[in-house]
């Protein structure tokens, strides 16, 4: 019998309209006709003469032949599937049928994050991403769920082979944190963990409850882009307080034990962003000047610079009915995000990393 081969065969001629539809989304023709005109601009006289320019054509040039090249590739996986499972088909051999399933399913997955990834055309959805976590009220709790939340983006950003960078850490007071600051870096990293910014509530037994109480605890999640080339943010030394401490926390033998920590305070605003993870005090203000940078040009795109609470951003208390997404370990087991309904029982999973679906939910809910 061949009917799994003749079904796996029927689902991959699906995926290959599928495909159709991608390439229509992904603008596949503009892009080949960019890529010419690209290719023209680096041969042309003087393209090297401006070396910020042709830095920027040529990643452009490759971004765009990337994704052209992962279009291809999809398509032809396809075929080779379908192929496949017609030669299996003609000689009756149904030893092929479990490699022309997996591959129709894992072509299924590419198809669907592929699609995922065309939602990403936000100015800044390629940008690294800086994400600043911090407990709400609550003590030892709300700090351990802000570590909890920090293991949890950093299992994920690890997984899909982005580097992390610890920035920033306040060791909290018996467990957790009472702050910290890390920047994911790689391609769509903004884009995705936009999804993020936001409070999450924890409901479980405390560890540090005695009686065995079920506690609730919020903590926050700051997300902005890392923004490198806005030349418009111009910073007056007059508008921030810089001071250096001394550094503490998870960086253990990486962080330096010394006053080289930065802490700068945006006086307009009351944005404080922070670095002790560089050797020196100077790189550690020069990349907490950048973070602070990368804040500010990101509520300028907002256009809210008139109002102050605009210029702070959303003003979110971190605290029962403002949060976008809780985490349940007790008396049951789920996380929902409450913008999008979407929900998964396997709590471990979800604080492993296993986050793609409500990322993926997400950006859904706002194409």
């Amino acid at each position: 019998m061949i009917i799994r081969l003749e079904d796996a065969k029927y689902k991959l001629q699906w995926l290959s309209h599928d495909a159709e539809e991608l390439g229509s989304a992904l603008k596949i023709e503009k892009l080949r006709e960019n890529v010419k005109d690209l290719e023209e601009k680096t041969v042309a006289d003087g393209f090297w003469d401006n070396q910020e320019n042709s830095s920027a054509v040529l990643q452009e040039l490759k971004r765009t032949k990337d994704k052209i090249e992962a279009y291809e590739k999809l398509v032809q996986r396809i075929e080779d599937a379908i192929t496949l499972a017609d030669m299996g088909i003609e000689e009756n051999d149904e030893s092929v049928s479990d490699e022309v399933e997996a591959e129709e399913k894992d072509i299924e997955k590419t198809i669907e994050q592929m699609n995922i990834e065309t939602l990403l055309s936000g100015p800044y959805d390629r940008n690294n991403a800086i994400l600043s976590f911090h407990p709400g009220a609550g003590g030892t709790e709300a700090q351990d769920w802000a570590s909890m939340l920090y293991r949890m983006y950093t299992r994920w950003a690890e997984k899909h082979g982005y580097t992390v960078k610890l920035l920033d850490w306040l060791d909290g007071d018996e467990a957790g944190l009472k702050s910290a600051t890390i920047l994911i870096e790689g391609v769509n990293a903004y884009g995705y963990m936009k999804s993020e910014n936001g409070v999450h509530r924890l409901v479980r037994v405390s560890p540090f409850d005695a009686s065995g109480r079920r506690h609730t605890s919020f903590a926050s999640v700051e997300v902005t882009p890392e923004i490198d080339d806005d030349m418009s943010i111009v910073i007056n030394p007059e508008d921030i307080e810089v001071t250096a401490h001394r550094s503490s926390g998870a960086g253990g033998q990486h962080i330096n034990k010394t006053d080289s920590a930065i802490r700068i305070v945006h006086k307009a605003t009351g944005i404080v962003v922070g670095c002790q993870t560089e050797r020196s005090q100077l790189q550690n203000k020069e990349t907490a000047m950048k973070m602070l940078r990368s804040k500010l040009a990101e509520i300028k795109r907002k256009e809210n610079m008139e109002k102050i609470d605009g210029i702070r951003g959303e003003k979110t208390n971190i605290e029962w009915g403002s949060q976008i997404r809780s985490y349940v370990f007790m008396p049951y087991t789920l996380a929902k995000d409450a913008r999008t309904g979407y929900e998964d029982g396997d709590i471990n999973a979800v604080m492993d990393g296993e986050i793609d679906e409500f990322i993926n939910a997400y950006l859904k809910s706002i194409a």
